[in-house]
């Protein structure tokens, strides 16, 4: 029924706002447990230590006695699984609910499904993260694989917030333009995966030279050597420094390469009123990035900037997808004031 299928609707398009949201949450947690050097506080999954509540000293000698328990650091690797699974339960409520809609033309019922797939695809890489002992490559793609899980969540709630305003007008293809700077952007988050699951954050002291040089030595066939062994502890790493030395230098090249790439979009579409506004937020997000990444080096890598950096990451991904979203429907007025004081007024319904 009509009636049933709004309130459907609308459900769904808070739920999905509330998952990438949340899923923001998620991440920034799990970056907090990797720089409190927690990743390895529970050496088992998906419990810690064979319960699902930390246990005291003695049980967890008995279950693991090459392992002493570092209570703290057991809390933060579990509290991010508790919370992790709570992000599971939300991805299956909205698909639960999409369900009876998955019929109705415009519904993107595919794009519920793949986010389903890639949150069980990303609790498998949690899972392989403990018992692969911090492999470098298993981190970097739980990294992505959290990335993916919000921009699903992000694309999910917009597709269902244009249904409610409106369904006409077809989207524009992408080009390259947009098709650059995504790439450039993935592969900028990946080289910033690979930088913090192999410990190079500060393997350049300085800034903008790199130990007091210009090209400083470096093992870029080391530093990027992907078939690593399996089985050692990763925990601060094992790369030698001259390949983190590598893995840093090249960091700060594809950011340089990224931020070249997102001022060219929006020179490109300055004059285009829908698009101009969030290409300027994109690039502002860009700059306050390099800064927090510069300002890493300098002190040090403290914490709570770490998680800043973390968290920039985050916003520029959004950013520039909100960005692409606006320019697809830049001639259908979707998001004029009028559109979107509609959606407004049915959101409160």
């Amino acid at each position: 029924m009509p009636g049933s299928f709004d309130r459907r609707l609308r459900w769904l398009v808070w739920l999905t706002l509330l998952g990438t949201v949340f899923t923001t949450v998620v991440m920034l947690v799990g970056a907090w447990t990797r720089l409190v050097d927690a990743g390895l506080g529970c050496p088992d999954w998906p419990g810690c230590y064979g319960k699902l509540l930390v246990p005291d000293s003695d049980l967890a000698t008995l279950r693991h006695p090459d392992v002493p328990l570092e209570p703290f650091k057991a809390w933060v690797e579990m509290v991010h699984r508790y919370i992790a699974s709570l992000l599971g339960i939300l991805v299956m409520a909205v698909v639960a609910l999409g369900w009876p809609l998955r019929h109705r033309r415009g519904y993107p019922w595919r794009l519920s499904l793949l986010l389903l797939a890639v949150i069980i695809l990303q609790g498998a890489f949690g899972a392989f993260t403990v018992t692969l002992q911090l492999w470098p490559q298993v981190v970097t793609l739980h990294l992505l694989g959290g990335l993916s899980v919000l921009l699903l969540f992000f694309w999910l709630h917009l597709r269902l917030r244009r249904s409610v305003i409106s369904q006409a007008d077809e989207p524009r293809r992408g080009n390259l333009w947009w098709g650059v700077a995504a790439c450039l952007l993935v592969t900028q988050l990946a080289l910033g995966g690979w930088v913090s699951s192999n410990y190079a954050g500060i393997a350049c002291q300085g800034f903008p030279t790199c130990n007091g040089q210009w090209l400083p030595a470096m093992d870029i066939s080391e530093g990027f050597h992907l078939t690593q062994t399996v089985g050692p502890n990763y925990l601060h790493g094992q790369l030698h420094a001259d390949a983190r030395t590598a893995i840093q230098v090249v960091h700060r090249l594809g950011a340089l390469l990224l931020g070249a790439a997102l001022v060219a979009l929006w020179w490109r579409y300055w004059h285009w009123q829908n698009v101009t506004r969030p290409l300027a937020i994109v690039v502002s997000l860009f700059t306050l990035q390099a800064i927090l990444g510069i300002t890493n080096v300098l002190l040090w890598l403290p914490l709570w900037l770490a998680l800043l950096h973390t968290a920039g990451a985050i916003a520029l991904t959004i950013g520039l997808v909100w960005a692409w979203w606006c320019w697809r429907y830049h001639e259908a007025g979707a998001y004029s004031a009028n559109s979107l004081t509609t959606y407004n007024n049915v959101i409160a319904d």
